[in-house]
């Protein structure tokens, strides 16, 4: 124990930076499972997304949408999702499919579209990235 003492005050920084990815580790695992937002991994979300009243609402950077996408996606940056504008409102009464790169800034607009009103709300879990690694269908921008 007195090691593990001497290691912490001896590494300052390293153990600050450990101490704030565990927490925001956390913070976002309480928040994705009070937040009330399902996670559907990619095989679940096809039957969401083949939904005629269904949105893909991408949140990744333009660049990275610009490198693939779900068909017919929507790339709307996450900062929009802080407070509702008049494409945002019109969303709200469909079913939403939030998608992020690897599924974890996906949780926080999720939870804002939410809070904006928007009832059926999931995200992709492990974002673009599963969706690519389970081999599923990708468009790109031209």
């Amino acid at each position: 124990m007195e090691r593990l003492i001497e290691f912490a005050t001896n590494h300052l920084l390293l153990v600050g930076g450990f101490v704030a990815v565990l927490l925001f580790l956390v913070w976002t695992e309480v928040r994705r499972r009070l937040g009330g937002v399902n996670e559907l991994p990619p095989a679940q979300a096809i039957p969401w997304i083949n939904d005629p009243e269904a949105v893909v609402v991408d949140i990744s950077s333009v660049a990275d949408f610009n490198k693939g996408h779900i068909v017919n996606a929507r790339n709307l940056p996450a900062s929009r999702l802080v407070q509702p504008d008049a494409e945002i409102e019109k969303l709200k009464d469909k079913k939403l499919l939030v998608v992020c790169p690897n599924g974890v800034t996906a949780v926080g607009a999720a939870a804002n579209l939410k809070k904006m009103g928007a009832e059926q709300v999931a995200i992709l879990k492990g974002g673009m990235t599963a969706w690519r690694n389970d081999q599923f269908p990708v468009t790109r921008k031209k």
